[in-house]
């Protein structure tokens, strides 16, 4: 349910237990992806928290700071809508919402 994946334009594909590492995973492609750039990639995706069904992470709206973990304890929690990060905000105690491009390296950091 908590499955996050990156598939580039030559079919290649990396999976990961949840937004958290797949932002990692990002975050140092020279590291985990060598010869693989950012431009080569075609999808992100993340799986949505209510309908458990992938959505583009480039869209989703993640909460962060909530008592819901993740395989890999404290998670970004994707969602497919404002509305719906604002609602699971309230429902479990979320600290912000952030969109993809507002998720740096010290936001995950802090998750770990």
């Amino acid at each position: 349910a908590w499955i996050g994946t990156v598939i580039y334009k030559d079919g290649h594909a990396h999976h990961f237990d949840g937004a958290k590492d797949l932002f990692k995973y990002l975050f140092d492609l020279k590291r985990y992806a060598k010869g693989h750039r950012v431009e080569d990639i075609a999808r992100i995706g993340v799986t949505e928290y209510y309908a458990v069904k992938r959505i583009d992470a480039r869209k989703a709206w993640f909460v962060i700071g909530s008592d819901v973990l993740g395989p890999m304890g404290r998670e970004l929690i994707p969602l497919a809508s404002r509305a719906d990060a604002e609602e699971f905000l309230r429902d479990h105690q979320g600290k912000r919402i952030l969109r993809f491009d507002e998720v740096t390296r010290e936001v995950i950091a802090q998750l770990d």
